[in-house]
């Protein structure tokens, strides 16, 4: 596809970022002399990058598909040797659905926070580093090259560490700041060595050049495809890099949402295919993507069915619907537009849970224990009902926006292989299963509230938000169900057929089955009688492992963080004993002949003649032996 040359609104694609971006540094200059108005200016800058994103929408959806992408070089960031690294935006068919999700989102998720956050003695400082995640975010997906993609990838993970421990003084909130930060460089390592690469054999990091000589990788192409999927699964929280996300609802709620909905975990799934070029190349690259898609949608399903934290419910359900846009990714160009579908609708339904989630805690003096929930519907209608659309919408119940954008995966997953159709289809039950155990759990059965908590529906500021989600949850994905995958075809997306309103093949018919099926048994479980406060102890295999976060972190002790503190120790201990050691023992040595010597220099005269005499008889005696040997 050529580039065309930005004019108009397109050249002020740079603006898009600098909004929030600018804003950030203003309210952090200020500190608390905007905390008055930090909330409305920061909430402003994001609408406004939202404004341009969708004029720039309007724009490319007038234009011919050929000519959807805008280039723009910025600066020229350093030059050496015959490398010269350009800072530009590349606005196509595929970062501009990004921005109108990371902008569109992000504005809702800034006005539902000026009334979470209203009474934060550090609100300014909370909406700084909420814009400065937008904007990081931004600038990943505008980038046109690795380099600049990575730029924004680094943002995004200094942002997230901020907010995740926007509470330090929680020890809980400060250990899940750093644990996020650590994994995520675990996958930086990979995406730094696969940018070297493609200095190394294109020369450039650009899009452009690394698509366009991609043909002649040959068996390097699994090398790259492979560093950069450590990359997207640090990001996108993808087994084995997952165990940072669910420690990572410490943060506030609108921090959860974000990360979840419009930033951080998408960033993986953009990255897969921006560079589908690579992929291609390699079977051996996108069949490991796609297994560790659908071991990961099954990772995260079973946690969410074993936790009593509403929000780590929600961030295991946000691991395995990754897997399933990973899944989609990897199978090709036959489901890119799949993946980025229900990457959408997924920004949509899941914000909508996720600030629910907030409204429910709001209500519950900030609990977060479903056991500690029931019988909220009636007390919290507008947040129960928005709830229940993101509810709906994830389960794939039909019409609504996951139905569409999920059963599309699983339909394209069986055509790639039977065993990760079947899987997906399994996936898809657990889901109806244990997000119909948090419904009953909270918002049904019995009433099981803490004593003296009241619960109250939340101000405005945060129902609107949850509406308006609540509509893009029901809605979004029969809007987009008609155009999506003829609109992301610039970037390689296939598309065999028209999509139908409802599908009717075997394929679907099962899917709707195992879902009912999983609502039934949820309901079954969860839906009758009355429920223990408290979690009660069990020695089922599977609820403790899923308990238990399956083990991620005890596995990268053992794996990763063992090995590396025993190599630490031999290295301490061989450099104490050996190196360090022995230059204690030479110091020491030479300080003792020093202070010896030193006793000679005592300054009186009658010791150095003594001294002297001495001298001349050793030298006489030296001389004698020798004459007569």
């Amino acid at each position: 596809m050529q580039a065309a040359e930005p004019t108009g609104v397109f050249s002020l694609a740079w603006l898009i970022i600098a909004l929030p971006l600018v804003v950030s540094g203003v309210l952090l200059l200020l500190g608390s002399y905007a905390k008055s108005f930090a909330h409305y200016l920061a909430t402003a800058a994001v609408l406004g990058s939202f404004g341009l994103g969708v004029a720039m929408f309007v724009q490319l959806l007038a234009a011919a598909p050929e000519a959807r992408q805008v280039n723009q070089t910025l600066w020229d960031w350093f030059s050496t040797g015959n490398w010269t690294i350009e800072v530009g935006l590349q606005v196509d068919v595929l970062s501009i659905l990004f921005v109108l999700l990371i902008t569109g989102v992000g504005s809702l998720i800034h006005i539902y926070s000026i009334g979470y956050m209203a009474h934060d003695e550090r609100r300014e400082r909370f909406f700084a580093f909420l814009n400065l995640f937008v904007a990081a975010m931004l600038l990943l997906v505008l980038a046109d090259s690795y380099i600049v993609l990575f730029v924004g990838w680094e943002g995004v993970g200094l942002a997230s560490y901020l907010l995740i421990g926007f509470w330090q003084h929680k020890p809980s909130a400060a250990a899940a700041a750093k644990k996020a930060f650590v994994i995520n460089r675990v996958g930086d390592v990979g995406m730094s060595i696969a940018m070297m690469l493609m200095l190394a054999w294109f020369g450039s990091t650009a899009y452009a050049d690394v698509n366009a000589g991609a043909a002649n990788l040959g068996p390097t192409a699994t090398l790259l495809g492979l560093l950069l999927l450590v990359g997207a699964c640090a990001k996108s929280a993808q087994v084995p890099l997952q165990a940072w996300l669910l420690d990572a609802m410490e943060g506030p709620t609108p921090v959860s949402a974000l990360i979840h909905a419009a930033t951080m975990v998408t960033a993986g799934v953009y990255l897969v295919v921006r560079s589908d070029a690579i992929f291609s190349q390699s079977e051996t690259a996108t069949t490991v993507v796609v297994i560790i898609g659908t071991i990961t949608l099954l990772a995260g399903a079973w946690i969410g069915c074993s936790k009593d934290d509403i929000k780590k419910v929600l961030a295991g359900s946000t691991m395995s619907q990754i897997g399933y846009m990973m899944v989609a990714a990897g199978i090709g160009p036959a489901g890119y537009a799949f993946a980025i579908f229900h990457l959408i609708t997924h920004g949509f339904f899941k914000a909508n849970m996720f600030l629910g989630a907030g409204s429910v805690m709001h209500a519950m003096n900030d609990d977060v224990d479903m056991r500690r929930f029931g019988a909220l519907a009636r007390v919290l209608p507008i947040t129960f009902g928005t709830f229940a659309c993101g509810y709906l919408a994830i389960i794939g119940f039909p019409f609504l926006s996951g139905y569409y954008s999920k059963d599309h995966i699983i339909e394209a997953a069986f055509e790639h292989n039977a065993v990760v159709g079947s899987l997906a289809i399994l996936g898809a039950g657990v889901t109806a299963f244990y997000m119909t155990r948090l419904m009953f759990m909270t918002f049904f059965s019995a009433k099981r509230w803490r004593e003296g908590v009241h619960p109250h529906e939340s101000p405005a500021s945060m129902t609107v938000p949850l509406i308006i989600l609540a509509v893009l949850s029901v809605a979004a994905g029969f809007v987009m169900n008609s155009w999506i995958g003829h609109w992301l075809e610039p970037i390689g997306a296939e598309v065999h057929h028209e999509p139908a309103i409802f599908a009717t093949s075997p394929v679907a018919f099962a899917t709707l089955a195992v879902v009912a099926i999983g609502v039934v048994i949820g309901w079954l479980a969860y839906g009758r009688g009355d429920l223990p406060q408290k979690q009660p102890r069990t020695r089922n295999p599977f609820a403790v492992i899923g308990r238990n976060d399956l083990f991620g972190d005890a596995i990268n002790h053992g794996a990763v963080v063992a090995p590396v503190m025993g190599l630490v120790r031999g290295v301490t201990a061989v450099d104490d004993g050996f190196f360090s050691g022995g230059l204690d023992t030479s110091a020491a040595a030479t300080g003792g002949l020093s202070k010896a010597i030193g006793k000679l220099q005592n300054g009186y005269v009658r010791s150095y003649a003594l001294t002297m005499v001495l001298g001349g008889l050793a030298v006489g005696l030296v001389l004698i032996i020798g004459r007569l040997a």
